[in-house]
C-alpha cells in the first residue's frame, strides 16, 4: 500500500484491495473515495467490493469515477464536497494517485498559490508541471 500525504486532510494513493483496509483504518483515515472507474479493474477491486470491506470497518466510502474527460466543474467540486464533508482524513485512490492528485489541485486553483498547489503535489510525489497553465486560467476565474 502506497498512502503519499498531499495534506494532512487529504492522501491519495494507487488501487487499493479490500484486504488493505484495515491498514487504512488504522492509518487515521476515516472516508476513502474511489476514483477509479469500475472498468479499469476486476470485480475484485471495483468499487462495491472495496465498499463493502470500507462499510465494515466503519469507513465512510464515496465513489466519483474519473477520467480526463470527467474532470468537470462539477465533479472537481463534488470531490472538494466530499473532502470537506469528512469526519477526518480521507484517502482518495485510482490507479496510480495522479488523478487523486489532479483533481485536488483543481479544487484548490483559486484558494491556494498555484505555486504552493504544484509544490504541494510535487512533495507528494505527483509532478503537476504540465497542468500549470489550466490551474493559472481556473485561479484566474475564482
Amino acid at each position: 500500500m502506497d498512502i503519499r500525504q498531499v495534506t494532512p486532510r487529504y492522501h491519495v494513493s494507487p488501487q487499493i484491495s479490500a484486504e488493505e483496509v484495515a491498514d487504512i483504518k488504522a492509518a487515521g483515515i476515516t472516508r476513502i473515495i474511489c476514483n477509479r472507474p469500475d472498468a479499469e479493474v476486476p470485480p475484485t477491486h471495483q468499487a462495491d467490493a472495496i465498499r463493502a470491506a470500507a462499510e465494515a470497518a466503519g469507513l465512510e466510502f464515496e465513489v466519483l469515477p474519473l477520467t480526463h474527460q470527467t474532470m468537470t466543474p462539477e465533479n472537481i467540486a463534488r470531490q472538494v464536497e466530499m473532502v470537506d464533508g469528512a469526519s477526518g482524513p480521507v484517502l482518495a485512490y485510482c490507479a496510480s494517485g495522479t488523478r487523486c492528485t489532479v483533481i485536488w489541485a483543481l479544487g484548490m486553483a483559486g484558494e491556494m498559490p498555484v505555486d504552493r498547489i504544484l509544490e504541494t503535489a510535487s512533495k507528494a510525489g505527483y509532478d503537476l508541471s504540465g497542468l500549470r497553465a489550466t490551474l493559472e486560467a481556473k485561479a484566474a476565474q475564482a
